[in-house]
């Protein structure tokens, strides 16, 4: 397998919401193709093994050639080292949660507004505010499985054509491998949730690169592939947290509309799912799910005929600002 080679200079993206996935290509929300064609962001030969290069940085997607024995099927990626810069600027570690108010009448409520200013500032998103069209995302939370929740979810994605993001912690990765591959391989992206879901607002620098680089090494090994979209463990982090994810190239993704379905005892039915997802959808929506919520497994499939009826179109997080 070749090194990256310095060629890929020339397409560095830059970590900006103002930029990130403004030049990638061919859209996914009309069918879903292989991973190899997912986004030109992603190169299915490449192989790291230095720290935090600049090469490392200029692409969101990494996977391995196709023909490996990984439960993906694709060779396996070398294992890469995260270094954690120190926190020259004193920016504040005091801990912040994210929270969001519920849109209405098709608008961001004006907290999310609020909120991508900050995030904004260094590389991440809570919404899309540069489309000038219709454009949604749709996200999972994955820390463990329940029921088999996620085929069902991963069923209807393919059924209907729409491409997702699954933030995944490693003990996900770990126990269940076939649905982590069904994702790789049907076009979606798995991100970064990190290791062990702890607070980001309250561990060091260094145990966040520890975190990030601890998933992403089973990922790359074990699935041959590796992402740099990140989401907080349970929206926790500080400024601090932020700019360090910045500078060892990850997109941070927040959302911009969620609601209570993580707790796997309240089941109230797929037409409640509906009604929470779709009276808070708006353009640019960042759509936080759980993966283990019996109510969006079975709702799933009408919430996307919904909002495409409404003029809504799904896109993956490597056409955000397209």
């Amino acid at each position: 397998m070749k090194k990256l080679s310095a060629l890929l200079l020339s397409v560095l993206v830059l970590f900006s919401a103002a930029s990130c996935g403004r030049d990638s290509g061919k859209r996914i929300g009309t069918e879903v193709p292989p991973v190899s064609e997912m986004s030109p962001k992603i190169n299915s030969s490449t192989v790291i093994d230095t720290e935090n290069t600049s090469e490392e940085k200029s692409q969101l997607i990494f996977t391995g050639e196709k023909g490996g024995s990984t439960p993906s099927g694709l060779m396996p990626l070398q294992k890469i080292s995260f270094r954690a810069t120190e926190n020259t600027k004193g920016l504040s570690e005091k801990k912040l949660s994210h929270s969001h108010g519920p849109s209405a009448d098709g608008k961001v409520h004006h907290t999310v507004v609020e909120f991508q200013k900050t995030f904004q500032k260094y590389g991440g998103f809570t919404y899309d505010d540069i489309s000038e069209e219709k454009a949604i995302y749709l996200t999972f939370d994955c820390g463990y499985e329940y029921n088999d929740l996620t085929g069902k979810i991963l069923d209807v994605l393919k059924g209907k054509k729409v491409p997702a993001t699954f933030f995944c912690t490693l003990d996900y990765l770990k126990s269940e491998p076939e649905f982590v591959a069904r994702m790789i391989n049907e076009g979606h992206i798995v991100g970064n949730h990190s290791a062990t879901h702890p607070s980001f607002a309250n561990i060091t620098r260094e145990k966040m690169a520890s975190e990030l680089q601890t998933f992403e090494n089973y990922l790359r090994e074990s699935f041959g592939y590796a992402s740099r979209y990140f989401r907080f463990p349970a929206g926790e982090y500080s400024e601090s947290a932020l700019e360090l994810l910045q500078s060892l190239g990850f997109v941070s993704v927040f959302w911009s509309t969620a609601y209570d379905d993580w707790d796997v005892n309240k089941v109230r039915g797929k037409d409640y799912a509906i009604e929470k997802v779709m009276s808070r959808l708006h353009s640019g929506a960042v759509i936080l799910l759980h993966a283990v919520s019996q109510d969006n497994a079975d709702a799933l499939g009408e919430i996307i005929d919904k909002a495409r009826a409404e003029g809504y179109e799904f896109r993956s997080l490597t056409e955000y600002g397209t």
